[in-house]
């Protein structure tokens, strides 16, 4: 998984670092009413001049910011202890004319709802003539009392590590660079950490449905935001009005389940890059070869890294998160073959730039809250396997997933060496819950198609819509997928079953 963007190179859930995911049910531990219920209203204030991206909004949408506080662990909500959950909304006309609210989570984990929400309005304008378009950073994240606990030299370290490490000590240096941001990490927060799962946050969207003023829920959920929508409508299947998950996250799949689907999405996602980069010899100069090409520049980055215009060198790791955020989104594979071109020609600007897109990590080194949340969210849900289980499956998937099979196996470290308890996900039925509509791409890389009818089984209240397309999610990216989703968010009215959108 990674976060559900709209730009060609923004970063997209989580490779090189972890996944969510549960094997087992859990019970409710917290009493009903929900505390949503008893939530004030948000006061909001006028945002607009926040960002360059709010900035360039037409001046018929009204920009929005505001706070809800809430429980760190609500399981114990009088104890004092408190989040502030940061909140934006989106609007154009009147609120009295609306319908209510559309809350979207953009995927991650941590992924920033307040940096996503005005890319996403620009792309559904057809939904603000009913609802306002809400968005928040989730506990962890962001404005939200964002985790900091890994360094940005820690996390350069993770990125730029050999994604497949052939020999025992070079494993060993990757768990212990793992485990030294495990150490860091318990040393800051404590008990704490356990309080970032996405139990916990599907808590604080209920509280932040009811601050809104909606009596039920409208939802939008990306990628990870799929395993958050799908956790809330267990807990609170009567206060779903309408939920739409795109780019399915099973919350009965294991880790490493989860990881070896991812590991088999990218690679026939990089196998289809490939059918189209050979069929496209004037948009990618790679195209006598791209594997060849590929594979060439990764050996390369083992035995002699070009050095990058910041000093670092484009290591196999940097040019694997290069290649990785390229496949989330179709658009960017007229980024991929010239930046591998350039590569191994001696210049390793852009598949830098992929990869820090990929980490988001600025042009001086340092990196947004997204990783440190990521890491700690994943950990915080599940039970990983033990380093030397993850040898062992770094050794079988290179043999069945040769490009990522062992970086997926890698990835599932940081969350082996974790030392936090843990509040497991629920997974099992939202008894009581409408219809949610449940969408998958045929060759989305991150969240495979594979794992869309699992999801929809899992709440037993699925409805699966198919676009057959390439990359990561897929509302709003054509007519078809367009018309179902808005139709079923704006009058709750279902497509037909079993329908398949093209990809154009």
């Amino acid at each position: 998984m990674r976060r559900r963007t709209t730009a060609g190179l923004a970063a997209a859930l989580s490779l090189v670092l972890a996944v969510s995911g549960c094997t087992v049910g859990v019970d409710n531990p917290w009493p009903d009413p929900t505390p949503g219920d008893s939530a004030h209203p948000v006061t909001w204030e006028n945002c607009r001049r926040a960002t360059s991206e709010t900035r360039s909004l037409p001046t018929s949408m009204t920009v929005e910011c505001g706070t809800i506080r809430v429980p760190q662990d609500w399981a114990s909500p009088d104890d004092g202890k408190t989040f502030d959950i940061a909140l934006m909304r989106i609007y154009t006309g009147e609120l009295y004319d609306k319908r209510g609210s559309i809350i979207t989570n953009p995927g991650g984990p941590g992924g920033s709802g307040l940096d996503f929400l005005p890319s996403l309005v620009t792309d559904v304008e057809g939904l603000l003539d009913d609802f306002a378009l809400v968005s928040f950073d989730p506990r962890g994240v962001g404005q939200s009392d964002a985790i900091d606990c890994i360094s940005d030299k820690d996390l350069d370290e993770t990125f730029g590590a050999d994604p497949d490490p052939r020999t025992q000590s070079d494993f060993d240096a990757e768990v212990a660079v793992a485990q030294r941001i495990a150490d860091a990490c318990q040393d800051k927060y404590g008990d704490q950490l356990r309080l970032f799962s996405t139990v916990q946050t599907a808590r604080d969207l209920d509280a932040i449905r009811a601050a809104v003023g909606d009596e039920k829920l409208t939802y939008l959920g990306f990628s990870y935001g799929t395993l958050l929508g799908s956790v809330y409508a267990q807990l609170f299947p009567t206060h779903v009005r309408a939920m739409v998950l795109d780019g399915a996250v099973d919350p009965a799949l294991s880790p490493t389940q989860l990881a070896e689907g991812q590991a088999m999405g990218f690679d026939r996602a990089l196998a289809h890059f490939t059918a189209w980069c050979q069929q496209s010899p004037s948009r990618c100069p790679i195209a006598a070869d791209p594997m060849g090409a590929i594979n060439a520049a990764l050996e390369r980055g083992r035995t002699d890294p070009i050095t990058g215009p910041d000093g670092r060198k484009a290591n196999a790791g940097w040019i694997l998160w290069g290649v990785t955020v390229a496949l989330y989104n179709q658009a960017s594979w007229d980024y991929l073959g010239p930046a591998i071109d350039k590569l191994n020609k001696g210049d390793a600007s852009e598949i830098l730039r992929g990869a820090d897109a990929y980490a988001e990590r600025d042009r001086n080194g340092h990196y947004s809250s997204l990783i440190s949340a990521n890491i700690a969210i994943n950990c915080a849900d599940a039970d990983y396997p033990e380093p030397s289980e993850i040898r062992q499956l770094q050794q079988e998937w290179r043999t069945k997933y040769p490009t990522f099979g062992a970086a997926l196996a890698i990835g599932m470290l940081n969350c082996s060496v974790w030392r936090s308890a843990i509040d497991p996900l629920p997974a099992g039925p939202a008894e009581g819950a409408p219809p949610i509509l449940v969408i998958g791409t045929t060759g989305d890389p991150a969240t495979p198609y594979e794992n869309t009818q699992k999801l929809a089984d899992t709440i037993t209240v699925g409805h699966v819509i198919t676009w057959e397309g390439e990359g990561h999610t897929a509302y709003p990216n054509t007519s078809c997928i367009r018309r179902a989703v808005e139709r079923y968010l704006i009058r709750e009215i279902l497509p037909e079953e079993g329908l398949r959108c093209p990809a154009r």
